[in-house]
């Protein structure tokens, strides 16, 4: 039986020289891919704090790729200003990163819009088709694939949950940002779930952090007796002033993330955004290894959380019906 050596040994001596000189080619090509330095592009709407960049980072460490060592970053944060975003995008592209993360939905449009040769990997898109980022899930195309938070399916359900802890339920308001194509999206199937739960729903926009007051305000008049959130990076990074507002006006809540519970607000119901964060690693990693972003499959999340404030529902003087915190995967006391 030959050994690798002795295999590679004939080799060499049936061929000649010319083996020698496709040897040292070889083995070079591959001591340069092993030492090379790849850039990676990431662009949000939010601010740094508002999004779990950690995760994408031990995603990638875990994969082999280590800080300033085989791989560097390069952030782009709009801090809640969404009209900021395609000039960052912009950025990224003339930077000439091997690969852009971009979170949520207006960030993957900017750099979709920026350029249709760097591969993108999205995180948290709520409707990639439905947004024109991809043909579909399961053969994307282009130059973006990643994954979906299915925020626009599970919209319906969020505000059945909702009456399911205010039974009572007649009036709820609707907050979403109008600059996010996305929130239009979840609000139409949030109305189309009013309609059977027999809820009457108003919309309450904000674009920036200035809304807030303004909207609380709208919706006290509105005689709301709830409000759902629609998924956005906004309402991320204001998440701790939204649930202090909603105890001020004593307002039962429901969000997409748990985040927004963890500080305060009443209830969530979606997919991780750690968990995504880390799985965009995998996308990046084989994005990097030569694989096309069309080829690849978006992912949606296959498991939602329900998480449940107990001190909060205390708070607002609700009662959470035992067979909804049965069914919750994690109660907050």
């Amino acid at each position: 039986m030959l050994t690798d050596g002795s295999r590679g040994a004939r080799w060499i001596s049936h061929f000649g020289p010319l083996a020698l000189i496709l040897v040292a080619f070889v083995v070079g090509a591959e001591a340069q891919q092993a030492g090379k330095a790849y850039r990676i592009g990431f662009l949000a709407g939010t601010s740094a704090a508002a999004v779990p960049l950690r995760s994408l980072r031990e995603g990638l460490r875990e994969l082999g790729y280590v800080e300033d060592k085989n791989v560097a970053f390069e952030y782009r944060f709009a801090q809640d200003k969404n009209e900021q975003l395609p000039a960052l995008a912009a950025e990224l592209a003339r930077s000439k990163v091997d690969v852009i993360v971009a979170h949520a939905t207006p960030a993957t449009r900017a750099v979709q819009q920026a350029t249709s040769t760097i591969p993108i990997v999205m995180i948290s898109v709520g409707d990639p088709v439905g947004n024109g980022f991809v043909a579909s899930l399961a053969r994307p195309g282009g130059n973006v694939t990643g994954l979906s938070n299915n925020d626009v399916g599970l919209a319906a359900k969020r505000l059945d949950l909702l009456k399911e802890a205010v039974p009572k339920l007649s009036r709820a308001a609707v907050l979403k940002n109008p600059a996010n194509p996305n929130s239009e999206l979840q609000f139409k199937e949030t109305e189309s779930a009013a309609r059977v739960l027999a809820i009457e729903v108003q919309p309450v926009d904000v674009r920036d952090p200035a809304g807030f007051e303004a909207a609380f305000s709208a919706m006290a008049k509105a005689h709301a007796g709830a409000f759902t959130v629609m998924g956005d990076p906004l309402f991320q990074s204001q998440e701790r002033r939204i649930a202090d507002l909603a105890l001020v006006r004593r307002l039962p809540s429901i969000f997409p993330r748990s985040e927004n519970v963890e500080v305060g607000g009443l209830m969530s119901y979606g997919a991780s955004l750690t968990d995504m964060y880390r799985q965009a690693g995998v996308y990046v990693d084989r994005i990097l290894k030569g694989a096309k972003p069309g080829d690849l499959p978006v992912e949606e999340p296959t498991r939602m959380q329900l998480v449940i404030n107990r001190k909060t529902a205390r708070a607002l003087g609700l009662t959470i019906p035992p067979g909804l915190l049965r069914r919750a995967d994690r109660v907050i006391e």
